[in-house]
């Protein structure tokens, strides 16, 4: 048996070599005898640190090639393999021994599993494989030799096999032998080399560091790399290379020499350059990286795992990553999770985990499994980030699109939503739904006195307390300034819905208290529509609705009113109106015409009212008490007020241009013209423009223009009477009259409205009224109009009463220019 024929030396010899070569080149060594006939394998050495399951693996595998290399009558690996074999054969062929090699694989740590053996740690496999078998094969072991066969192998064309540079020195540092590869890259022959020193070859300083790395491996007494620099290559390619020595030892453990060899390693250095990037990159991730075995347990993490998790990497190696379960995920979830993971190969989705401390977090992740050379997962890699931050920015921003920023309510489109869902509900269950419109009552007074934050304020607390008076199952939602809407689900009838209707008013029973101690008092009017009776859709019963709640305001306000179909034919009609009315101001279709005023006690006319009207070529005429309101309503009548009061200016310019007189033409101003700051440069402005002299014209206000900032209409009026404009009180005791205004205002007439007239003399109290007006306006020394007069008996009783002049169908209706010749007498006929 070989074991018994080397000698306990040798065997030592190779025992130390093999754990040399295995500590530098990171290899796990088995040398085995082999009894072919038996299949039985003997270690002879095993490099140290080796397991027994290692060897127990390395015989395995060994077995398993010896049988293939006897059935294919060859040696040597033609693959690579995760364990190489090299066999020892006698001079006859006969198999004796085996040398297995495998990786030691440090990074996973795990005994059982191999790496395939890169070209390095294969040639140095080779290098001791045929060492080994040289020594064998020249020895007289007492072994049977066939003179036939023979595998001596040279040792200088053992190292002219490499393409690395080798060379060996004695104790003295002389060159006793180098290969090819030496001779090419120093460009020199080997007679050149051998015999002589690193002096005689390099220069001063190349030879020093050449010996000095000699020493080192000397005092090492082990193969040590002595250098690693970046050089050019014959062909001016850039290669790294690391030169390495090793002191040579006889079998007496004497000194002979030391043995050198320079190899290329850019490629190695390459894959250290990945590697360190690889590191870097692993451990300065914003994303929290973590790898598991194939079985799932930890294996490795980077720091951004430790900061968001909170875990350290001692507290979480060799566990599952089930440690950071939240609990939010049902089993079926990671059912599937592992199922696609499994079949696909990857998974991403969100996870909710858990922190160390407790806190729950959602993560974006993606899990991979990595997959061997056999298709055989070894390791899942999962990355993953936190996004609570951009959980946070949605949730934001669903409220924003959803909910009322001011309020928290829902707002018109998360309103309309949940309509449409009930409403399918109550469509399937065949009941009743209520939308109900509310609209707090003058809310523009609060923004205007006391400012848009305290308005705020009232508005944050009205919808905590509408929300406390209303049912869980009803929706409240705020849709837009201090208009508030309602759903009730499946209500049983009217009765239902005034009850809701009660709990809302009862809301504004309470005063709101400020912060200042102040309190101040709501009202809201609301409209209600039902479904399906008064709309189908969500979008027919918020518009009824709040065309109810309109009615509710028109009624009187503090009120509510339910939808009836009357208020949209109305509706219709209101829109079809606005249209035709813009229409007409593009097309010019407004025409004005003119009433006589004359004296009641001679009848002798004193000037006109102007007054504007429209003829529609689809509509007809249409009343001034229609398209003004409206004109007010949608903001159109301030333009159109500056064209009447121009258009009759010119007019009158016309008519004192052909000769004819007149005292006044009276132009009616609307309240919302009166209130802007710059009418009286307006009218100012008009008057410049067509050249009518102000003592011509009369500007005709109503009361309640009053209502708004009464000192600055004041003041505007008494601007306009001080440029010579006469200015008389329209519509006198159905406004809002102050005495205490009145006698402020720079008036000059008060005009009796039409309504008190109507009736005289049969009707005592409008009888009353008119003496009164007139007895009041002639104690303040103003004149007065009355209009609206159409009969003999009328017109008596105002003369006799006093009253100084009047208007109406009895002396003239509003006629066209052209058709006033009787009332504009010449100047020429004037009597002197």
């Amino acid at each position: 048996m070989l074991k018994e024929a080397i000698s306990q030396s040798q065997l030592r010899e190779w025992q130390q070599e093999i754990n040399d070569i295995s500590a530098e080149f990171r290899l796990t060594i088995t040398f085995n005898q082999i009894n072919t006939a038996v299949h039985r394998l003997e270690d002879l050495c095993i490099s140290q640190g080796a397991t027994d399951r290692t060897r127990q693996q390395h015989q395995i595998s060994l077995l398993q090639y010896i049988n293939v290399a006897i059935n294919n009558e060859h040696q040597g690996n033609t693959a690579k393999v995760d364990i190489y074999h090299q066999l020892i054969r006698d001079s006859e062929g006969h198999i004796l021994a085996a040398l297995s090699f495998s990786a030691v694989n440090h990074a996973l740590d795990k005994p059982d599993m191999f790496q395939a053996l890169s070209a390095i740690q294969i040639r140095i496999a080779d290098m001791l494989s045929s060492a080994i078998r040289t020594y064998i094969n020249s020895s007289d072991l007492g072994l049977k030799h066939s003179p036939g066969i023979t595998h001596i192998v040279d040792v200088q064309a053992f190292i002219n096999a490499f393409d690395e540079h080798i060379w060996i020195k004695n104790t003295h540092g002389i060159y006793i032998g180098c290969n090819k590869s030496v001779e090419r890259a120093w460009r020199k022959s080997t007679d050149q080399i051998v015999g002589k020193s690193d002096f005689d070859l390099f220069d001063q300083r190349t030879a020093e560091a050449f010996v000095e790395g000699d020493k080192l491996a000397i005092e090492t007494g082990a193969t040590v790399v002595v250098s690693e620099c970046e050089e050019v290559d014959l062909n001016f390619n850039k290669v790294w290379l690391e030169t390495i020595k090793a002191p040579i030892y006889d079998a007496q453990n004497q000194l002979l020499g030391v043995i050198g060899m320079t190899r290329n390693i850019a490629k190695h250095k390459e894959a250290e350059e990945q590697l360190i990037l690889a590191a870097n990159v692993f451990q300065n991730a914003v994303e929290g990286v973590v790898i598991t075995d194939s079985d799932g347990n930890i294996t490795e993490i980077n720091q951004a795992f430790t900061d968001i998790t909170g875990y350290s990497r001692e507290e979480v190696i060799g566990r599952n990553p089930s440690m950071l379960s939240s609990g939010r995920h049902p089993k079926s979830f990671f059912e599937r999770l592992w199922n696609t993971l499994l079949v696909q190969g990857k998974w991403h989705g969100e996870i909710w985990n858990r922190r160390k401390y407790g806190a729950i977090f959602p993560q974006s992740i993606t899990i991979s499994a990595v997959f061997d050379k056999q298709n055989i997962i070894q390791y899942y890699v999962a990355v993953f980030a936190d996004i609570s931050a951009q959980k946070q920015n949605e949730e934001k921003l669903k409220n924003l699109a959803y909910f009322d920023a001011l309020t928290q309510l829902p707002n018109r489109m998360q309103f309309m939503s949940l309509v449409e869902q009930e409403l399918n509900h109550s469509n399937r269950a065949k009941k009743q739904l209520a939308i109900l419109f509310l609209d707090i009552d003058f809310f523009k007074h609060i923004n205007d006195s006391l400012g848009h934050v305290i308005g705020d304020e009232i508005l944050i607390e009205l919808a905590k307390r509408l929300s406390y008076a209303l049912s869980d199952f009803d929706v409240l939602a705020r849709l837009s300034g201090d208009e508030f809407v309602v759903m009730l689900p499946s209500i049983m009838g009217t009765d239902s819905v005034t009850s809701s209707i009660d709990k809302i008013r009862s809301v504004f029973e309470r005063p709101f208290i400020l912060d200042n101690a102040q309190s101040v008092r709501l009202t809201a009017s609301m409209g209600v529509a039902i479904y399906p009776s008064d709309g189908d859709d969500h979008d027919s019963l918020l518009r009824n609705a709040d065309a109810a709640m309109h009615r509710a305001k028109l009624d009187g306000r503090n009120n509510y009113a339910f939808y009836t179909e009357s208020m949209t034919k109305q509706a219709v009609a209101q829109l079809k109106l606005q249209t035709a009315m813009h229409q007409a101001i593009a097309n010019d279709d407004f025409y004005l015409v003119y009433q006589p005023k004359l004296k009641l006690d001679d009848l002798t006319p004193c000037g006109f009212e102007a007054l504007m009207r429209w003829h529609d070529p689809i509509l007809g005429d249409i009343s001034p008490g229609e398209f003004i309101p409206l004109a007010e309503k949608i903001g159109l009548i301030w333009g159109m007020g500056l064209w009447v009061l121009k258009t009759a200016c010119l007019q009158g310019v016309e008519w004192l241009t052909q000769g004819k007189t007149f005292e006044r033409i009276s132009v009616n101003v609307a309240s919302l013209q009166i209130q802007r700051s710059d009418f009286v440069e307006q009218v100012r402005r008009i008057l410049l423009e067509t050249g009518l002299p102000a003592k011509h014209l009369e500007l005709e206000v109503t009361e309640s223009c009053m209502m708004h900032d009464p000192e600055a209409i004041i003041r505007d009026l008494k601007l306009l009477g001080a440029m010579g404009i006469a200015l008389s009180i329209d519509d006198f005791g159905t406004g809002y009259s102050s005495l205490n205004y009145l006698k402020k205002l720079p008036i000059d007439k008060l005009k009796i409205d039409q309504s008190f007239v109507r009736d005289i003399p049969h009707d005592s109290n409008n009888t009353a009224i008119a003496k009164a007006v007139i007895a009041l306006g002639h104690a303040l020394n103003l004149q007065i109009i009355a209009e609206g007069v159409e009969t003999q008996a009328q017109a008596d009783f105002l003369r006799a009463n006093g009253c100084d002049l009047a208007q109406g169908y009895l002396y003239s209706k509003p006629r066209l220019p052209d058709a006033l010749v009787d009332f504009l007498p010449l100047v020429a006929n004037m009597k002197p």
